[in-house]
């Protein structure tokens, strides 16, 4: 094992829309030792969670209360392969929604086996929250966020419609109800937006109409075991270093509801002195969205072996 450059490392973790049927498998082939993670999954989830990563079907895996679980289960397999080969000591960690519970694991906020009982109870409240075919998700493109912002006020008038991800300067995602989702993409368009891209997101997370779900969740949070994180965690609600146990459960909670700041997340970490970012886990959305948030960072990620010698290789430098 050697030592990775930790001085200025930052951890990134994938949410929903990474997962892709055979994710992970290359990994778990060549690494005997994470079939004992996929083990542990299933006996949590009470079904064959390394068959629905690599077979799926798709169908299942797009799922909301199979995406969570199967997501965290790759990124953590992701990273206990790099923490075979490198010695990683990062300055912060960071998890784009969902993986936001993959980075509280790694900073051993909570146990494996916690998270994944966890996020499926959590995939499962946000599938029950709203009626199926009622919500809509939709990216905007070429917009700043103040006319986002006023879009979605105006378009309220006919439903819930709220930002949900602020992921990129000129990419901000919006969800809410169909009709109020689609009256402000109208709008939108004729505020100069250069596409409007309805997304494969059937659940509309990060608005009010997830107060339900996240009420829910704040029972099964409280009633998990959490300890104080050994590496600071920059949270999606507030884009603020974290690391108390109670600061964290708050942090969930309050997520569900409320939008992703996820360009504030890495211009903290960058403040913190993170020059190098590594996305752990399925694809490489976070890597896209960190180069047009800090074109100057040096980004690697980590999700097969090819990857995994890649990103091992430069963190020895």
């Amino acid at each position: 094992m050697v030592q990775g450059g930790a001085e200025s490392l930052g951890l990134v973790f994938p949410g929903q829309g990474s997962q892709a049927v055979g994710m992970g498998r290359a990994l778990y082939e060549a690494y005997p030792e994470l079939k004992r993670l996929y083990d542990e999954a299933s006996a949590v989830l009470g079904y064959d969670c390394a068959t629905l990563c690599f077979e799926g079907p798709a169908e299942r895996l797009n799922l909301t209360e199979y995406t969570q679980p199967a997501l965290l289960v790759s990124s953590i397999a992701a990273w206990q392969a790099l923490e075979m080969v490198v010695s990683l000591k990062p300055v912060a960690v960071a998890g784009h929604s969902l993986g936001e519970y993959s980075a509280l694991v790694v900073a051993g906020g909570l146990s494996f086996s916690d998270a994944v009982a966890l996020v499926q109870k959590r995939g499962r409240y946000m599938s029950e929250a709203v009626a199926p075919g009622s919500g809509l998700v939709a990216a905007l493109l070429g917009l700043t966020a103040d006319v986002v912002e006023d879009v979605c006020r105006q378009a309220s008038s006919v439903g819930v419609v709220a930002p949900a991800n602020y992921n990129s300067p000129g990419q901000i995602v919006i969800a809410g109800e169909k009709a109020a989702v689609e009256r402000a993409i109208e709008m939108a368009k004729t505020r100069g937006c250069k596409r409007a891209i309805p997304l494969p997101v059937s659940v509309p997370v990060h608005t009010p109409l997830m107060q339900g779900a996240a009420n829910r969740l704040a029972a099964d949070v409280a009633s998990v075991r959490w300890s104080d994180l050994k590496v600071p965690l920059i949270n999606n609600v507030e884009a603020k270093a974290i690391t108390k146990a109670s600061d964290v459960r708050s942090s969930l909670i309050r997520q569900l509801p409320s939008p992703v700041l996820w360009i504030d997340t890495i211009q903290t970490m960058v403040r913190m002195g993170v020059t190098t970012f590594v996305e752990v886990g399925p694809g490489t959305v976070l890597t896209g969205l960190i180069k047009r948030i800090v074109p100057e960072a040096k980004l690697f990620n980590v999700q097969d072996p090819g990857t995994l010698l890649a990103t091992s290789n430069a963190l020895r430098g």
